[in-house]
């Protein structure tokens, strides 16, 4: 079996016992910290090895100016980074800039205008299309560049605590192709990316019984209803701060065009906007599309095939209270514990049925002014986002060294997070802050546990 690397044949063996053992969530996640997110599921083949190693590749690669650079050849003409790699480091999460002179390495803006595009997908900007793309081939000027500065915030806590927060402020400079004005904006950080194959495979009966059910405790989440184009009809989307894609292929499609302007079978033409002469008249690949339908395939298999990280200090008593503490407070409602899947609908035999712990229902919840980005994505009001799992989300320090978390990277600790939630998560919050010092730290604790 081929492994991430290690310095120390010891951590070899660990892994390789838990994998014999059938789990590799019986495996002691202390034990290689930094590649917790870069694991295969337990119990693949050989052949399906192949096959998610063949994707790893794919997602590592780092791509190139047409015409030259082998199979790695496509890159623009206008992208944002360079690999998936560069964004998902360690298939975890990204951050944002510290300050406006900082470069966005692990993030994007999102853009749109006022009314629906096509199938109901935001409606692209004239002069800029669906995103800011920083970076532009040779001969093809950059879009321009988002400077973030923060702003201070403050939350008082039940005790008289007082907790410092920060929100964003987006500046737009440089800007290529004309003014912005008008233009809806959303900044992200690129989302972890362990796990999905098993998120895919939670049957939407699941999503709309929970949607069902969570009014009578004060919720209503929904169900973003988005475009797929491989079947071309509307479906259910899970993937996404806005759940605004409905698979996990056309998720990864969307990122390579959107993200590198590499072309694939789902997206086989340059995104370049009305505007945007310089774009349409660079040259490219002949050989379109530029991701295959075999590589595309292969990375499909990668993601949807990478574990989630077992759990840590299950036996702490602390870790026990917090848990009870995180439930009664309601934060369970939205943040489902557990959820059953059926087998994967294209890897039935590698992701068969079984019982997960992703802490998401997978619906769209208002979160209040204070969260929201104005911009609606499909169904998505400008309110909404969808629930992000919470698994693995106390490694986010040790994998990706950093500890900034919702969809702009705004909150610096699992405090802060919490402290963000308005709308449907208010009362939660409002439980969270009533706790006692103590009480609020054995539910941090719980959370760094997952």
């Amino acid at each position: 079996m081929r492994l991430p690397l290690f310095r120390s044949s010891t951590l070899v063996a660990s892994f390789l016992a838990a994998i014999i053992a059938g789990s590799f969530g019986s495996a002691r996640a202390e034990e290689f910290p930094r590649e917790a997110y870069s694991y295969p599921v337990a119990g693949l083949d050989a052949a399906a090895e192949d096959v998610f190693y063949r994707g790893r590749v794919e997602f590592l690669r780092s791509w190139s100016f047409p015409p030259g650079g082998g199979e790695g050849s496509g890159l623009g003409p206008l992208f944002n980074r360079i690999s998936c790699a560069a964004c998902h480091q360690k298939n975890g999460r990204g951050q944002p800039p510290s300050g406006p002179d900082e470069r966005m390495l692990s993030m994007l803006v999102r853009l749109s205008v006022p009314g629906d595009g096509s199938h109901g997908a935001p409606k692209p900007h004239p002069a800029y299309g669906g995103q800011l793309n920083e970076e532009g081939a040779p001969g093809v000027p950059g879009e321009g560049r988002a400077a973030v500065s923060w702003e201070a915030a403050s939350a008082t806590l039940a005790d008289g605590s007082i907790v410092a927060l920060r929100r964003p402020r987006i500046d737009f400079v440089g800007l290529a192709y004309g003014p912005l004005d008008g233009a809806l904006f959303s900044p992200r950080v690129a989302p972890a990316v362990f796990g999905d194959g098993l998120l895919e495979s939670v049957p939407i009966e699941t999503m709309r019984r929970i949607a069902a059910e969570q009014p009578a405790q004060g919720v209503h989440g929904v169900v973003n209803e988005v475009y797929d184009v491989i079947s071309g009809q509307m479906v259910p989307g899970r993937f996404g701060w806005k759940a605004n894609s409905p698979n996990l292929k056309q998720q990864i499609a969307e990122a390579f065009i959107g993200d590198l302007g590499v072309t694939t079978p789902l997206f086989p033409e340059d995104q370049c906007a009305e505007r945007q002469e310089a774009c349409r008249a660079a040259t490219k690949s002949k050989n379109r599309p530029e991701l295959d339908a075999l590589r595309l395939d292969d990375i499909d298999f990668f993601n949807a095939h990478l574990a989630p990280p077992p759990r840590r200090d299950a036996d702490s008593p602390q870790v026990a209270r917090g848990e009870t503490l995180f439930l009664a407070s309601g934060c369970g409602v939205c943040h489902v514990p557990s959820l059953k899947t059926q087998a994967h609908p294209k890897f039935s035999q590698t992701l068969p049925a079984q019982t997960i712990a992703p802490y998401t229902d997978l619906l769209l919840h208002d979160m209040g002014e204070a969260l929201a980005d104005g911009r609606p994505d499909f169904s998505a009001s400008g309110r909404q986002w969808r629930t992000a799992p919470l698994w693995g989300v106390g490694l986010v320090p040790i994998v990706n060294e950093h500890s900034l978390l919702l969809h702009d990277g705004r909150a610096r600790t699992l405090e802060e997070a919490i402290l963000w939630h308005g709308g449907e998560g208010e009362a939660a919050k409002g439980a969270y802050a009533a706790l006692k010092k103590d009480e609020r730290e054995a539910l941090i604790a719980f959370l760094r546990s997952l």
